[in-house]
């Protein structure tokens, strides 16, 4: 589950982490007002205005301006409030902007130049450990460093069975080239942020940029957590900041009916049951000359309820020439299935893309036998190579 900046902001706050303060606002009059409590707060005369959105590169989309004064706030807000945000990370269609972060500036003057680090906690995959990132090329796409710079990359692999320690704290802001009291400052930063880390079950930190002000202190000026949606029975009161305006609306009602679903860029329609045989039914989707419309897992239990539901949601793709649905018949019976998809099918009417039912598995002949005699357009297969070629056969 993904976060926004103002949220995950005030998680890191709470743990410690200095940050760039700021209040949101939903209007431009409530960025007004939000605009003086922060300045009676903070004493900042000059207000940064952000989009709030589930996406990163929101400056160069226009998403993030400054308002040099008070009088400033309202036509900045006006500008961004509403507007359609297209950024690297949203796609052509973009992404609406309901909410503005009102923050104060820390660029101020001082007896240094100010200085954007990066840092970002996740899991390093390859060992099973979380790895610690920094770098002095701050306020960048950090993607664009570790291809053409990898070597400013600074990498800390954490022992789970100890947590970060402090010695690797001193390394990483030494290595950093800090001093003084921004080498204490940032040294404190990284302990409390990834404490937060450990704490939520996040899945990933993202701090770009870490900014030393002028006055060397260590301020997170932007915040991009996401959450592992497998540890969120444990944190109830993080699941009920989730925003689902921010989701695929499908991907919604698909979580509301208990799929997995992700939407994907073709024609094909997929329903399984298993993350494994998913992918493998994508695969015979490529194979057969299609492109998977989507990854739909139903689970271990399908029936006629989750069937319809995952129907329902596919169908509303109109992208989607055919759908294959391939079930492994473990758990639960082949002729239970193959029942489900008739009732299912009768109960929505009237579907206008044929369907490739793949049963194998425990009474897999009898379940095909089911589908071949419901007089539904519906045609079976029992195995992969027929599933592929009927796939094939539908697409012409």
């Amino acid at each position: 589950m993904n976060l926004h900046e103002y949220q995950s902001k005030n998680i890191l706050k709470k743990y410690g982490v200095r940050i760039q303060e700021g209040l949101v606002a939903e209007s431009p009059e409530k960025a007004l007002e939000a605009a003086k409590a922060l300045s009676a707060q903070t004493g900042t005369k000059w207000f940064v205005i952000k989009a709030q959105i589930h996406a990163g590169g929101r400056g160069k989309g226009g998403g993030v301006k400054l308002a040099k004064g008070i009088d400033e706030v309202v036509p900045t807000a006006e500008k961004i409030i509403g507007m359609q945000l297209i950024t690297p990370q949203t796609g052509a269609e973009g992404k609406k902007v309901h909410t503005v972060l009102i923050a104060e500036d820390v660029y101020y003057p001082g007896e240094s130049e100010p200085k954007e680090y990066y840092v970002s906690i996740l899991l390093d995959r390859s060992t099973g450990k979380n790895v610690l990132i920094a770098s002095a090329e701050g306020g960048m796409d950090i993607e664009e460093v570790a291809e053409h710079h990898p070597e400013k990359l600074i990498k800390e692999i954490i022992e789970p069975s100890v947590g970060f320690q402090d010695f690797q704290a001193r390394k990483v802001a030494f290595a950093l080239g800090l001093e003084g009291n921004a080498f204490k400052e940032m040294i404190t930063f990284l302990k409390n942020l990834y404490r937060a880390y450990n704490d939520i079950d996040a899945s990933l930190f993202e701090i770009n940029p870490v900014l030393k002000t002028s006055d060397n202190k260590i301020i997170a000026v932007d915040a991009k957590v996401d959450l592992d949606d497998n540890a969120l029975y444990r944190h109830k009161d993080l699941e009920e900041m989730r925003d689902i305006r921010e989701e695929d609306p499908f991907e919604v009602e698909a979580k509301a009916s208990d799929l997995n679903y992700v939407k994907l860029d073709g024609n094909v329609g997929c329903m399984v049951n298993g993350a494994g045989l998913a992918m493998a039914t994508m695969d015979i989707i490529k194979i057969s000359g299609g492109e998977p419309a989507n990854f739909l897992d139903v689970g271990g239990g399908a029936n006629a309820k989750t069937v319809e539901a995952g129907f329902r949601i596919i169908l509303k793709d109109s992208n989607v020439k055919a759908i294959l649905i391939n079930i492994f018949g473990g758990i639960v019976r082949c002729d239970r299935v193959a029942t489900g998809i008739v009732e299912a099918y009768k109960k929505i009417g009237n579907i206008p893309v044929p369907i490739i039912v793949r049963l194998q598995g425990t009474n897999a002949e009898e379940g095909a036998k089911i589908i071949n005699e419901s007089g539904l357009k519906v045609f079976s297969a029992i195995l992969l190579k027929e599933a592929a070629e009927r796939v094939k056969e539908v697409l012409k």
